[in-house]
């Protein structure tokens, strides 16, 4: 089983709705309510191309299995060295090594773009992603309590940032 990382294409974007949508439905990895779109996630991802940004993809046998990006953290200038990033495995695919590799590549992407600092947010029930990520040398910097509202509870974020250079 080898996985392969390559920049993402429009086709992509129905196996990427259906990995995000099994999380919003059934986890708190997003804060979304509403399951998204073709048309929605289509535009999220273009967006970030057109910022410059990358969107990679993992697949196995050329079957998407998990996928990954960052862009900006905050709005304002002196923020454009500080990028906020995201990562996602299939439910079914994880054990494998795939967010390693994307996020592996990720960093290396944030490096080769001379960026200083990568930003998650991550719910504090998602131990395991908290786990991923300190193994990455990302360290917990701060906690916003009750920030996001989600199957009936209050969910706390994990900031995690990890500097680049």
């Amino acid at each position: 089983m080898e996985i392969n990382i390559r920049p993402y294409h429009p086709k992509d974007v129905e196996a990427i709705v259906a990995i995000l949508n099994y999380y919003i439905a059934n986890s708190t990895a997003l804060y979304d309510y509403e399951p998204r779109t073709f048309e929605q996630q289509q535009a999220i991802l273009e967006e970030k191309l057109k910022k410059g940004f990358p969107v990679i993809v993992a697949t196995i046998d050329e079957r998407v299995v998990g996928f990954g990006y960052y862009s900006e953290f905050r709005f304002r200038e002196a923020y454009k060295y500080t990028v906020e990033h995201s990562v996602y495995v299939m439910p079914n695919e994880h054990g494998k090594g795939i967010g390693k590799v994307v996020i592996q590549n990720l960093i290396r992407l944030a490096k080769e773009q001379r960026l200083h600092t990568m930003i998650g947010v991550i719910d504090s029930e998602n131990e395991s992603s908290i786990a991923f990520h300190e193994h990455f040398g990302f360290k917990t910097v701060g906690i916003i309590k009750e920030s996001g509202f989600k199957f009936d509870r209050w969910l706390h974020s994990v900031i995690m940032q990890l500097m680049l250079d």
